[in-house]
Order: C-alpha cells, then sequence, then structure tokens
C-alpha cells in the first residue's frame, strides 16, 4: 500500500483540505443600524459568531471580563468557541429585556451599524482546528497595510446585502466563508504557540501534515514521517507532539476519520472499500478504530446522511 513519495507540487494546500472536511458553512443574518438603546448577544448555538462595526461603536461584554471593550468602526469580533457576549451602546452590562429586540424606530442618538452572522461546522466529528485560538479575536480592519484584503471583502459582503440582487444569499455565504480564511491567516501570523494551525506553519512539520493530508491511505510509520522532514525519530515525535497536541500516529488515525467520514457522507463506497481508502488491512480494524474516534460505528454516519435526504 505505500506509494512513492509525493512531490512538493503535489501537495495539495493543506488548511483548504482541512475545510473541506470540516464542511464549513457561513450566513450573515443581521445587518441592520442601532440607536438609542440596544443590545445583541448571538452566543450559544453552538456555531462561531462573528460583528462587525460598520460605523459608530458598540461596547462589547464578555463573562471572562469585568471591563467592557470599546469596538470602533472597521472592528471585526470573532468568537471562535461561541464565548457569551454582548454587544451594546453602553459600557454598563444591558438589562436583559434589551437584547436582542428590534432597533427603535424612533430613538434618537448616535447610529451605529452592525453586521452578525455565524460560521458553522457541519461535520460532528471533533477537530482541533479551533482549540488553540482565543475566546475572542478582534480585528481592526482599519489595518489596511495588514488587513487591506479583508476590509475589502467586508465591504463586499455589506455590498451585496445592500444591493439585495438575484443571488444574495449565495454570494454572501461564499463571502464569508472566505472571510473566515482570512481570520484563520490573521491569527497563523500573528503566531500560536500550539495546535494545528501554528504547525502547519512549521517547515518541516507542515510539510509532513500536507502529506498525511492528501495521502491518508499509505502505510504511515513514524520512521517514514520523520524521514519525510528530514529529521531523527525522537526529535521528530518531540517536535510534532509540542507543535500539534498529539502524537504523529493518533493524528494519522484522526485525519483518517475525517477521510472515511468524506467517503461514508459523498460516495457509495463500501465500509469495506472505504476501509482500504484509508489505510485499514481488514475492516474489522477499521471500525474499531472509528468508533474510538468518532464514537459511532461508520453505518451510523451513513444512515444519518440517507435518512437527512
Amino acid at each position: 500500500m505505500t506509494k512513492n513519495p509525493i512531490s512538493e507540487g503535489e501537495i495539495s494546500d493543506a488548511l483548504s483540505l482541512i475545510l473541506r472536511r470540516l464542511r464549513l458553512r457561513a450566513e450573515v443574518f443581521l445587518h441592520a443600524d442601532f440607536c438609542g438603546t440596544w443590545a445583541v448577544d448571538t452566543s450559544g448555538q453552538r456555531k462561531v459568531p462573528f460583528h462587525l462595526i460598520g460605523r459608530g461603536n458598540g461596547w462589547l461584554h464578555t463573562d471572562d471580563s469585568d471591563q467592557p471593550y470599546l469596538l470602533t468602526a472597521g472592528d471585526f469580533v470573532v468568537f471562535p468557541h461561541d464565548d457569551r457576549h454582548v454587544i451594546s451602546n453602553s459600557a454598563t452590562p444591558p438589562l436583559a429585556s434589551v437584547i436582542n429586540q428590534p432597533p427603535e424606530p424612533n430613538a434618537e442618538g448616535p447610529i451605529t451599524s452592525l453586521l452578525c452572522g455565524y460560521f458553522e461546522f457541519q461535520t460532528k466529528a471533533v477537530w482541533p482546528l479551533l482549540n488553540e485560538l482565543p475566546g475572542v479575536i478582534v480585528l481592526d480592519l482599519k489595518e489596511t497595510g495588514r488587513l487591506g484584503n479583508t476590509y475589502s471583502l467586508i465591504q463586499q459582503i455589506i455590498s451585496e446585502l445592500e444591493l439585495q440582487l438575484a443571488g444574495v444569499d449565495a454570494a454572501v455565504n461564499q463571502l464569508a466563508y472566505v472571510l473566515f480564511i482570512h481570520v484563520l491567516r490573521a491569527e497563523m501570523s500573528r503566531g500560536l504557540e500550539r495546535g494545528l494551525l501554528n504547525a502547519l506553519t512549521d517547515p518541516k512539520i507542515g510539510r509532513v501534515l500536507n502529506q498525511i493530508h492528501a495521502n491518508p491511505g499509505d502505510d504511515w510509520t513514524v520512521a517514514r514521517l520523520a524521514k519525510a522532514c528530514g529529521m531523527s525519530r525522537s526529535n521528530f515525535t518531540s517536535r510534532f507532539n509540542q507543535l500539534v497536541g498529539m502524537t504523529p500516529m493518533r493524528y494519522v488515525t484522526e485525519w483518517r476519520m475525517q477521510e472515511a467520514i468524506e467517503l461514508l457522507q459523498t460516495t457509495n463506497l463500501s465500509i469495506a472499500m472505504i476501509a482500504e481508502r484509508c489505510g485499514y488491512l481488514s475492516e474489522v480494524s477499521f471500525r474499531k478504530a472509528f468508533r474510538s474516534v468518532i464514537g459511532e460505528p461508520p453505518g451510523r454516519v451513513r444512515r444519518a446522511v440517507i435518512s437527512s435526504q
């Protein structure tokens, strides 16, 4: 089952492969002007909420801090772990009766334009893409030198929402998908101490991850992975564990299960054929590994897809 080592040009982008497996979708559900007393809370949906202050100001209140954070025009806020939060017109925490009420039609005072949406991973499999990200990410899109492309993308989303031309929902969702990639890139550029995103930027470990992602069914061993990046087995194992947060072979197993879920949900291949594609010599060993990582048998995952159609 071992293949010849693949060349650099044949390696698919690792982050793109991860995002495809996670079946990311995005949606913008609110674009409104607020005036007077107002407060918005979009947490608690088991998704990744985001907000943009288009103009004006807003105060961010979170459970982790007693001090509110002033958001100004151009600030883009993301909550990777769906932390509870409220954005309001005042530095004083708002009353519960005010939260998520429609904008006051005849209110006076400064106007704040707010865009709200969320990112969602449609696959239910746990994958450590967001584990090492902070609870709150604030990007100042006024930093056009560093985030100019992200700002332009946001402006395109706003334009689509304001013009309301045919296909607006599909266009906004696709643009929001790209926006999530921009958020990940921004965090990667800041530097992360550990985690999958950090590991992807490491020249040696990143190359190994690319090869695992592109060829999950290969006969991977620690020795072969270490050789692929020119490291000794001990140094490679230590470095991999430090960056990714798990052993190399555990990562191989988990990525194979992501591939298996994709095949179960999108093809009619038998479980035996999927097992072989994912690098297992027997269906029994595959089923055991799948249940251990995913928490349920592969047949149940496939039946869930069929029942939802």
